[in-house]
């Protein structure tokens, strides 16, 4: 049985019977319909903490789902699976052909810097001063990209930036 069937509270069953009724109208082909079923069932998987299941759906929905903006945003959530899971490699692997697909993804971009950021903390904490520096370097470039695209966004980032002597812009809204 489809997740979005044994949704038992009424805000998730209005949702879905919502997207039910417009999917049908949706002036798009089956194969199309179904990626999206997959998709919403593994948004809610993944909002129920369920990422085995939720990873499972997201697979099916990129089998089936040909538009790139779409699959950009079925690979970001997978990346934000992984990520959470510290499975830090595969998520920045997921980020980036996330954005191949849709470079103006900046929640992509900001998820890439803070991996890039951490994995730096890291290094810079095992006396690795020459690879931190290269993954702050990587992490700064990620977030000027991303702010650029969402400039009120990444208020912490842009702090970091102009702290750190890395920003070439003043003022970034």
């Amino acid at each position: 049985m489809p997740r979005t069937q044994r949704n038992d509270n009424f805000i998730d069953k209005s949702f879905t019977v919502m997207a039910d009724m417009i999917l049908k109208v949706l002036p798009a082909n089956k194969k199309a319909k179904e990626a999206f079923v997959y998709y919403r069932d593994g948004m809610s998987a993944q909002a129920d903490g369920e990422y085995a299941e939720a990873l499972d759906n997201y697979k099916e929905a990129l089998t089936l789902e040909d538009d790139p903006y779409d699959r950009s945003y079925i690979l970001y959530n997978m990346g934000l699976i992984h990520a959470s899971n510290g499975e830090h490699e595969k998520a920045l692997e997921l980020y980036h052909q996330a954005i191949e697909l849709n470079a103006r993804l900046p929640q992509a971009l900001n998820n890439v810097a803070v991996i890039y950021h951490y994995k730096g903390d890291r290094a810079k904490e095992a006396g690795d001063e020459d690879t931190a520096e290269a993954l702050y370097t990587e992490a700064a470039e990620c977030w000027k990209q991303a702010i650029r695209l969402a400039p009120n966004n990444y208020i912490e980032a842009q702090n970091w930036l102009k702290i750190t002597g890395r920003s070439e812009m003043d003022v970034y809204f």
